[in-house]
């Protein structure tokens, strides 16, 4: 099995390519979106983190996404969740680490253990939230217990941290708050944030207590096509079988994760 994220020297964004996010274990969700990004012909998928963290089926989730690790076609980095899986032990967890720490094979936490916090592929830049911290939100600021954009210059700055500084990428690829968007930089760059797979409403208490809401139950990503300068982005939401992946938060007492699941809103 691959255990590598470097150097995919075959990877050709100008072939087009999926972006996926935030699956958070809901392998309902995750099949659906697999089935599509496979009807749309396209061979890579590239997965910004918190793959497996939530009470529904992280195994079902490890099933689906090993297949494309084995085959190489899974580009893959961290996310905050991803990383709490394996640095906290279960005591420390939330709930929905815990439960799906709990479901995973060993082999699959050896592989979250082994992904980069961020990648740059030449072209294309990916992290989970942003180039400095996996935990921050990138376009969206925390007011009045919901979110906003965040103010244009402060996005710029963070363009410029990190392993993003000095790079060459002109497509910026983020997730971590679930909501799908597409940007400009004033220099011309493209940042895309492709949704959340699995979870479209949460509740969270940093930096302080506020809800984030899709409004839709639909399972999220973003089709990229073109090249530098060029690019293409399409954000797909998807149907599936919410009410089954709301049964399964249900049978682990989560009914905030149901009740987002079946409606997108909190």
């Amino acid at each position: 099995m691959h255990d590598e994220n470097a150097p995919f020297a075959d990877f050709d964004p100008s072939g087009g390519f999926a972006v996926i996010a935030d699956v958070h274990g809901n392998a309902h969700a995750l099949r659906a979106v697999l089935d599509d990004i496979a009807a749309q012909g396209l061979h890579w998928v590239v997965n910004l983190g918190d793959h497996f963290s939530g009470p529904l089926d992280a195994a079902g989730c490890w099933a689906q996404m090993s297949d494309l690790i084995c085959a190489g076609r899974m580009i893959a980095v961290r996310g905050n969740h991803d990383r709490y899986l394996i640095s906290l032990t279960p005591d420390q967890m939330w709930t929905s680490d815990r439960i799906a720490h709990e479901a995973l094979p060993d082999e699959a936490l050896t592989w979250i253990d082994g992904l980069p916090f961020d990648l740059d592929l030449g072209a294309v830049y990916l992290c989970h939230a942003t180039p400095g911290d996996d935990n921050l939100y990138w376009t969206e600021a925390v007011s009045d217990g919901g979110v906003r954009w965040a103010d244009p210059d402060w996005i710029e700055a963070q363009a410029d941290k990190g392993n993003l500084a000095g790079s060459q990428a002109d497509l910026i690829l983020y997730a971590h708050t679930h909501l799908a968007r597409v940007l400009h930089l004033t220099d011309g760059r493209v940042m895309v944030n492709p949704g959340s797979v699995g979870c479209p409403a949460y509740s969270d208490t940093e930096p302080a207590p506020h809800v984030v809401c899709t409004g839709t139950p639909m399972a999220s990503y973003a089709v990229i096509r073109g090249g530098p300068g060029a690019w293409e982005v399409t954000h797909r939401h998807l149907p599936y079988d919410w009410d089954a992946a709301a049964d399964e938060a249900l049978s682990h007492g989560a009914s905030e994760w149901a009740q987002g699941l079946r409606s997108g809103w909190l």
